[in-house]
């Protein structure tokens, strides 16, 4: 038995040997790995601070950088994308030059529609002159017909002009008005040609001149005829008086 106990208690002395030497080998204060707030050392001051890594830097295109990268290609899609697009755009502008084409077409026509409704109705004769156009343009119809028929077996000049020239006496004289507004309209056109102008004003001034000698003429042959008449008259008298 006390060979027992003396095992038992030399069992128990080894146990708290060993309980503490393990404990001396544990620090009583806990050690930072950051410096305190006095001037000691941190206990891992030789140790290389760790630095964070860095994302790489792509090279910039266009700024020269760029060692050995080649150029991005564009794919066959983008080629195609492309393509149509430049077609789009080929296909609205065709369109809408046509669109604007047919706009200006259809104005330019209902501007001349517009002036040829306002030029004739400018042509028809003030109803305070009292002026008829239907039945007087019928009449100047018929006399140009007339002058036609009388001288369709004459020369080709006479069968030219003489319808023209009687048609024109009958305008002057069953619708006056009417002429002359006709009349300036196509001084008015032209006007915008300088020779046809001076040739205009040359067989106006001819005509004038023929009208004034023939109506000259015709009052002077009046006068004769009147003389001769008067003398007739008074040597019928005469004889007839020496008969008595």
């Amino acid at each position: 038995m006390a060979r027992a106990r003396v095992l038992h208690h030399s069992r128990a002395l080894a146990a708290t040997a060993v309980a503490g030497s393990v404990a001396s080998l544990y620090p009583r204060q806990t050690a930072w790995a950051e410096s305190p707030a006095d001037d000691r050392k941190p206990i891992y001051s030789d140790a290389v601070p760790f630095a964070s890594p860095k994302a790489p830097t792509l090279p910039l295109p266009g700024n020269g950088s760029t060692h050995n990268s080649e150029p991005s290609r564009p794919t066959p899609t983008d080629l195609l994308a492309a393509q149509i697009k430049h077609g789009r755009l080929a296909l609205y502008e065709l369109s809408l030059s046509t669109e604007n084409a047919f706009n200006r077409g259809l104005s330019y026509a209902f501007k001349k529609e517009t002036q040829l409704a306002d030029t004739i109705a400018s042509l028809a004769p003030a109803p305070s002159t009292g002026e008829q156009l239907l039945p007087g343009g019928i009449y100047v119809l018929v006399a140009t017909l007339a002058g036609s028929i009388v001288s369709r077996n004459r020369g080709i000049l006479l069968r030219a002009t003489f319808p023209l020239g009687v048609g024109i006496a009958a305008g002057w004289a069953l619708i006056p008005v009417t002429m002359r507004n006709v009349g300036d309209l196509i001084w008015e056109y032209e006007k915008r040609v300088p020779a046809l102008a001076d040739t205009h004003l040359q067989i106006r001034s001819f005509g004038e001149d023929a009208w004034h000698r023939v109506r000259e003429g015709g009052a002077v042959a009046v006068k004769r005829v009147d003389s001769a008449t008067d003398q007739a008259r008074g040597a019928v008298e005469g004889w007839v008086e020496k008969g008595k």
